[in-house]
């Protein structure tokens, strides 16, 4: 779509949650893409999805397609959640998420320091005007995430929340202007996380590994295997900051053996972490 697309993806549900980013990084508004609002600039692209997680999943796969040569992209939804007593306006980076209609959990990986305190987050359907939960609760993170998991690494994929609302201050008390406001309080650390981010993605976007040379040769790698295999080298030089791979390849006679050591070498560290 363009010659130097951006390479960091932001994905907020709602127009007052976009606008403090859209503001302090000066993007400016595609007018030529009518699904969705979409602004630019030379580094950030950010989509304003519509609440739930159709539209949040719908979003990420049509902006995704959009920018469909950037590899390794930096993806973060960042919105509003709920909870029972946490203050308003305090952000959480999340580290589990749980879709609460399929029982389904993911975990992003955090292989760096976190900007702000860490928490789990529970997706809904509905609003909820129930505070009954130890957890953050917001209806967009689950669809996020697995929607975003087909398009880049996980490191590079993560959800920062501020509180909107709380026991003492229900949900039908949310205002737009309020809401902006909580996200602009935060910039400083979404800048924060977001260089930290690149940085890491520009790591995992390193020059093509040569072991992957040396094991298409030996072993019939399908296409898909080919990204397979170069996705988890990439991994593991940005998760061991490019430490050589202790690698005996006349082990291994198919491409799925080959995979499936690699998966148990970067669970061994993420597990560490």
């Amino acid at each position: 779509m363009r010659q130097n697309p951006p390479r960091i993806f932001i994905y907020a549900a709602l127009p007052c949650e976009a606008k403090p980013l859209v503001d302090h990084f000066k993007l400016k508004k595609d007018t030529t893409i009518q699904p969705f609002a979409v602004y630019l600039n030379q580094d950030i692209c950010l989509t304003v999805t519509g609440l739930g997680k159709s539209a949040m999943a719908a979003g990420v796969a049509y902006t995704q397609a959009l920018f469909a040569s950037v590899e390794h992209p930096v993806l973060v939804n960042i919105g509003i959640a709920g909870h029972i007593d946490h203050a308003l306006g305090s952000l959480f980076l999340i580290d589990k998420i749980t879709d609460i209609d399929s029982g389904k959990s993911y975990y992003p990986p955090l292989v760096f320091t976190p900007p702000c305190p860490t928490a789990n987050i529970q997706t809904v359907s509905r609003p909820q005007l129930v505070y009954d939960r130890e957890h953050l609760c917001d209806m967009e993170a689950s669809a996020f995430y697995e929607t975003a998991v087909r398009f880049s690494t996980g490191e590079l994929i993560h959800c920062l929340k501020v509180i909107s609302d709380n026991e003492l201050s229900p949900a039908e008390n949310i205002q737009p202007k309020q809401v902006a406001a909580l996200i602009a309080a935060h910039v400083a650390a979404i800048e924060t996380l977001l260089a930290e981010l690149s940085r890491l993605a520009k790591l995992i976007t390193v020059q093509e590994p040569k072991l992957f040379e040396q094991l298409t040769q030996r072993c019939h790698f399908t296409t898909s295997e080919q990204g397979q295999l170069k996705n988890r080298l990439s991994r593991w030089s940005a998760l061991t900051h490019q430490q050589a791979l202790e690698f005996d390849e006349t082990r291994f006679h198919q491409s799925k053996e080959v995979l499936c050591w690699l998966d148990q070498q970067i669970s061994e560290i993420e597990f560490c972490l």
